[in-house]
């Protein structure tokens, strides 16, 4: 499933900030201007991890976090505009699982952001899974229909994984060529699709009638889950 995130900050132009990067990577997420929001969808929105600003209107970020993790467990991650070095040891000091600062790149929150995530649920994650007929391996790194084993590459592994960890919702083509290359997507485009190709080749009972992976046009693509369309 998709992981979802609480975004906690008073401030509109990073809250649509942090959205728009989550949510083109294929996350799930929700919003909170205060603390008081805060508890309110820890609650409500069962989050699987908390990207926590240090200045509220309602309190700071670090005695929120105290608050958070005597109700739940989550990972959280500070992201705040303070970064004097007592206030980022401050909040790793209290068991923060990263600590980022304002301004920061879109893939660097990206990047720390899936780090702790695998790191907290690695070991929910199986060792095998299905879609349809086929059965992905992923220690192994396989496909498997039919009796028939199949290897992926490792772009073809790195974009099923993406998509399945999203699977469900859409994954733009900027968030896939993102997990597949670094440095400027652009030209990107057109390797991604013969990627897609070769995937439904491996995961498909008709690569040219797809019934898993599925285009998006002009956004991305989408990983369908059992008993959805």
């Amino acid at each position: 499933m998709a992981y979802r995130i609480l975004i906690v900050d008073d401030e509109p132009t990073l809250q649509n900030m942090v959205n728009d990067i989550l949510t083109q990577a294929g996350y799930v997420t929700d919003s909170a201007w205060s603390c008081a929001q805060a508890l309110e969808r820890l609650d409500t929105a069962a989050p699987d991890a908390v990207l926590l600003d240090v200045m509220l209107p309602d309190g700071d970020g670090f005695s929120l976090f105290g608050i958070l993790r005597e109700i739940r467990d989550i990972p959280v991650l500070f992201l705040s505009a303070r970064d004097e070095d007592e206030a980022r040891l401050r909040g790793l000091g209290l068991g923060a699982d990263d600590y980022i600062t304002k301004p920061f790149l879109p893939q660097e929150l990206l990047l720390r952001l899936r780090a702790v995530l695998r790191r907290v649920y690695r070991h929910q994650e199986t060792r095998s899974t299905r879609l349809g007929k086929t059965e992905i391996d992923w220690g192994k790194g396989t496909v498997c229909r039919g009796g028939q084993e199949t290897a992926l590459t490792a772009k073809e592994f790195a974009l099923l994984r993406k998509l399945w960890e999203a699977r469900g919702n859409i994954v733009t083509i900027d968030a896939l060529c993102s997990a597949l290359w670094d440095g400027p997507l652009v030209g990107y485009e057109n390797t991604l699709m013969v990627h897609i190709r070769r995937l439904r080749e491996k995961v498909e009972t008709d690569p040219s009638h797809p019934q898993f992976l599925l285009t998006v046009r002009g956004l991305g693509y989408r990983l369908r889950r059992e008993g959805t369309t």
